[in-house]
């Protein structure tokens, strides 16, 4: 074939946008050509090599196969050069300036002798989709048109959200009613089994687990493991091919990107976002001696951050660490977030890490760092949810509560004070030690405002876990004293082993049917205090059904059984999807009936009281034998009123509601008194059995031990 060393003739070229583009302003188009831009400072100069278009989908290339055009334009690092040829289809790849391509030179003559292997290959860091031959990794173009059909994104409010957590495969893998061809794909996940069963439980917005482009480290490999979770980033800009049908995949990467969209539309018409789960933070290059596949080779000193000694600075614990000091580095960051957006109508993101893409040039945080002023303040991303998880390995990296205005963070403090008042108390407790007081758990109840109140923000910026991907499921958290790694292949030394867990009396499965009722009722209790609170809930996916990972804590590497989701369900599990959906749309109802703007301006009331329907005192808090607690929520005026009574300890406790006079001044919808308390849900084991209950004022009632129960007013 002949080889193309030449860009066009007297044809311009410009140094954005970075990546391909068919039309660049400034420049005269020119039939079958394309601009390429490549933010390279490591190197001197930059080529591209490229097949036909037509190169067969699954066919490896070879030097006979290539196109080689050298960038000789560089503005401010940026190498581009405009490239005849490299159309929909092609893959392409850069070499850098003294590379030889399989006895192809770059004066485009053929060396004599014997073909050479292919030399490092690098791909572009903007590519819309990434291929692998024969273990070389390379880019290509894909047509980014997509008939939406009129599907929107569903802009919910922050308020009105309920996250659910999910992995692609894991949670439709196991699910009888998905076509089998369909189940562990985006396809799957958008079926109409899978899309019914969200809406009916009521989430509003679908977390995946990430699916940008990612690789399995090299240990992993060795040890015939794959990263399960895909925190390991290849491209930033193109869709994980390996979670899209066996159809789409020998389509090629056009079919693969059609099938997340397909996916999202689905989503979408169902009123349900999607959010991604994105890694920003490092890449798959791995540390020192790692593999090089694009920003290594491009310039590693300026897309990594360094040491003074010119070493790796590794705040990720993954070898290598971003470095969001370099301009270059962000506006690579923004410009992959708009794309997800704009192409892909990708309706927000969590931030794995993001302590790391806030830091400055000395390595230390700070919440007016330019990549946040700029997200906040780009229009492609206003209405899109940014979420942090507000920690990095680092030092300084705990930073829950302090991101700016437009962020919300994942609330670990939430997280661990709720296991400790539900799970780790119990346990203290049945085994004759103590507990905590009420305090830490009313500050989670109340949307964590000491938390979050010197960054300017409201409730709305707690993102609400118990639980997460990472770490223990919320059964495995109620049935686990002891992580059980042992599969991970790493003799149980990975994952944390401060868990604030409690076997409830066995370790892992059991027959005891005392043991499985308190430990669906604590599993309950971590439910209701999630959804109940103020902020944003997030689910687990498999929590809402007891979902078990065998004590697995760190199972980021079981792509089976361990991870997936059984749907088979028991009649604990049933009654948990029940409890689950019931909680959910209590919620609903409740926010339904306050001002538009609650809880985000200080508009409504928390009313604490103890176990005589009386306001709590110092004392009162104080005390860490002190285990009930009521909690009185509501807007004067607004149409819902909720009365919530905790009860942390070990016996069932008789108390009064809160008597009249303490209700003066808090009226219903239209001014009303509050006259009458009904049950509406009890977390108990025969809590159901008293729904519907009718209480005045002052009444009084039973709580069981351990056990939350709820009333509407």
């Amino acid at each position: 074939m002949t080889v193309t060393s030449q860009p066009v003739p007297g044809h311009r070229s410009r140094p954005f946008p970075l990546g391909l583009a068919d039309r660049v302003p400034g420049v005269a188009e020119v039939d079958g050509a394309v601009n390429l831009a490549v933010y390279a400072p490591g190197i001197t100069a930059l080529d591209v090599v490229y097949t036909d278009p037509a190169f067969p989908v699954d066919a490896v290339p070879t030097a006979a196969d290539l196109h080689r055009v050298a960038l000789d334009d560089v503005t401010d690092h940026v190498h581009h050069g405009t490239v005849p040829g490299l159309d929909y289809g092609s893959l392409y790849a850069l070499v850098a300036h003294d590379r030889r391509i399989a006895g192809v030179s770059r004066s485009g003559r053929r060396a004599s002798g014997t073909p050479k292997p292919l030399p490092q290959l690098l791909i572009d860091p903007y590519g819309d989709a990434v291929v692998e031959r024969n273990g070389l990794y390379w880019s290509t173009r894909v047509r980014r048109d997509f008939d939406w059909n009129g599907a929107s994104r569903p802009h919910t409010p922050l308020r009105d959200t309920i996250i659910y957590e999910a992995h692609v495969i894991g949670q439709t893998k196991l699910h009888p009613g998905i076509p089998a061809e369909l189940r562990g794909t985006y396809a799957g996940l958008a079926h109409p089994v899978m899309v019914e069963y969200l809406h009916h439980l009521g989430i509003t917005a679908v977390e995946l687990l990430p699916v940008h482009h990612h690789r399995d480290e090299d240990h992993l490999q060795q040890a015939g493991l794959e990263n399960y979770w895909g925190y390991n980033t290849v491209s930033f800009f193109a869709p994980h091919p390996g979670y899209a049908t066996a159809a789409a995949q020998a389509g090629g990467p056009q079919a693969v990107q059609d099938e997340f969209k397909g996916m999202v539309k689905l989503l979408h018409e169902a009123g349900i976002e999607v959010l991604l789960d994105v890694v920003y933070n490092h890449t798959a290059e791995e540390g020192p001696g790692g593999p090089t596949f694009c920003w290594r080779g491009l310039g590693d000193e300026h897309y990594y951050r360094h040491d003074a000694s010119g070493r790796y600075l590794d705040t990720t614990g993954c070898g290598n660490t971003l470095n969001f000091n370099d301009p270059q580095v962000v506006r690579m960051t923004l410009d992959s977030l708009r794309r997800w957006v704009t192409d892909f109508q990708i309706d927000g993101f969590r931030f794995d890490l993001a302590v790391t893409l806030c830091r400055d040039g000395g390595h230390h945080f700070t919440p007016r760092h330019p990549f946040l002023v700029a997200a906040q303040a780009d229009p492609v991303l206003a209405g899109t949810k940014l979420i942090s998880e507000p920690w990095d390995v680092g030092s300084g990296g705990w930073q829950t509560g302090h991101f700016p205005l437009g962020w919300s963070d994942w609330n670990d403090r939430f997280r661990d004070v709720v296991r400790d008042f539900w799970v780790a108390d119990r346990g203290a407790l049945e085994h004759g030690g103590h507990g905590g007081s009420t305090a830490r758990l009313a500050d989670c109840l109340s949307g964590s405002a000491r938390l979050f109140e010197s960054s300017g923000r409201s409730a709305l910026a707690s993102v609400n876990l118990v639980t997460a991907h990472d770490g223990f499921t919320l059964q495995d958290l109620v049935s686990y004293n002891e992580k059980h790694n042992e599969a991970n292949g790493e003799d149980n030394r990975d994952g944390t082993s401060h868990n604030r867990s409690y076997n409830h009396g066995a370790e892992g499965p059991t027959v005891d049917e005392d043991i499985l009722d308190a430990r669906a009722t604590t599993a309950r209790n971590l439910m209701a205090t999630l959804l109940l609170s103020l902020g944003v809930p997030m689910i687990t996916a498999g929590d809402e059904i007891g979902r078990s990972q065998g004590g697995n804590n760190n199972a980021y590497c079981q792509n089976n059984g361990i991870s997936w989701t059984d749907w088979e369900l028991d009649e604990r599990q049933e009654r948990m999807l029940a409890t689950t959906r019931r909680l959910i749309a209590v919620r609903k109802e409740f926010l339904a009936g306050q001002p538009y703007s609650y809880p985000a301006r200080d508009l409504g009331y928390l009313k604490w009281f103890n176990e005589e329907g009386r306001p709590m005192t110092e004392a009162a808090w104080a005390d860490s034998g002190q285990r009930l607690l009521q909690l009185l929520i509501g807007v004067p005026g607004g149409r819902s009123t909720g009365l919530i009574v905790f009860n942390g300890g070990l016996e069932t406790v008789p108390f009064r509601l809160p008597v009249p006079e303490e209700l003066r001044g808090i009226t219903g919808e239209h001014g009303a008194d509050l006259e009458a308390f009904t049950l509406q849900l009890s977390t108990a084991h025969h809590g159901d059995l008293r729904r519907g209950a009718l209480f005045a004022p002052g009444d009084r009632d039973m709580i069981e031990a351990t056990s939350i129960t709820l009333y509407s007013v």
